[in-house]
């Protein structure tokens, strides 16, 4: 891997170190955690112009605690760990465990979850579990001030994210989750340490009457050009009793929400396809984890 134009490898220990760094380099620098998407980045000619590399691990930003509203989680908290977190064994967690365990352990070693947000790669597991359980993140600047959005709010396009210049993903809030809700998440790779080609992160809770309701349909590997709810398939769902038939009509409901991309790996149609069976079995591992 080559970066021509890098001219400085920064590992700031403080909000002023850290403001001074973008008072050199403004919009040339960019951030790192775990970095394991860095050549991704390279190999697709995405860090042209980067002359500083700024490594956020020494800011403080891995907390993990919770709480009676939710469980806060530090954006530089690595996937082995958030594997960890007390709780996570819960059903409602579902999405978030089949997620993390998706890459190999030298990335869960290294992969942040910031990191996995801001890089806003439709390809990424984790990212679609998040937004199934509704996660809110912190975007922290260089100058100290912060502000919270809700994860889908993050995502502009393909490797292309709303953070303005300066700013960086601190923290993301998962809210404490319904009784009796449960969640999952599926893949289709290629092989095992392959980026999603399809990806189907789904969350549901029932009610007393035994009847679902609010629904998360995530959709992300190509479906879209980023993690994409499918309200249309939440609408199918809610209200309705779990079962064979009322999954299989929420997964043809994707084609109202999805629009697929072709690539080297295989074709928008195939990804369309797929993507109705993953979101049918990925709602059956959800309604199974709270038999």
């Amino acid at each position: 891997m080559a970066l021509p134009e890098l001219k400085e490898f920064r590992r700031p220990e403080s909000a002023a170190e850290l403001s001074g760094v973008f008072q050199t380099y403004d919009d040339a620098a960019l951030f790192v955690a775990g970095g394991t998407f860095i050549h991704g980045l390279e190999a697709r000619g995405l860090l042209s112009g980067v002359q500083a590399l700024i490594d956020l691990r020494r800011l403080g930003l891995d907390g993990l605690a919770s709480d009676d509203r939710g469980a806060r989680i530090g954006a530089t908290v690595n996937f082995t760990r958030l594997a960890a977190m007390p709780g996570i064994d819960q059903p409602a967690f579902g999405a978030l465990r089949d997620a993390l365990a998706c890459p190999p352990p030298q990335i869960r070693n290294m992969a942040t979850v910031g990191g996995a947000i801001a890089a806003s790669c439709p390809f990424f597991d984790v990212p679609a579990a998040l937004l199934a359980l509704d996660a809110v993140v912190t975007a922290s600047a260089a100058d100290g001030a912060a502000r919270e959005l809700p994860l889908a709010e993050v995502y502009a396009g393909v490797f292309v994210n709303t953070l303005a210049t300066g700013e960086y993903i601190a923290s993301v809030f998962l809210p404490r989750p319904a009784a009796r809700t449960a969640s999952a998440y599926l893949k289709l790779e290629t092989n095992a340490n392959d980026l999603a080609l399809v990806g189907a992160a789904v969350r549901l809770t029932l009610d007393g009457a035994g009847r679902m309701s609010d629904a998360r349909v995530v959709l992300g590997g190509g479906l879209n050009e980023t993690h994409v709810r499918s309200a249309a398939a939440e609408t199918v769902l809610n209200g309705a009793a779990p079962g064979d038939e009322v999954f299989q009509r929420a997964a043809q409901a994707i084609e109202a929400d999805i629009n697929p991309m072709s690539d080297h790996r295989c074709s928008a149609g195939y990804r369309a396809a797929m993507g109705k069976v993953y979101v049918r079995r990925a709602l059956q591992r959800a309604v199974d984890r709270l038999v």
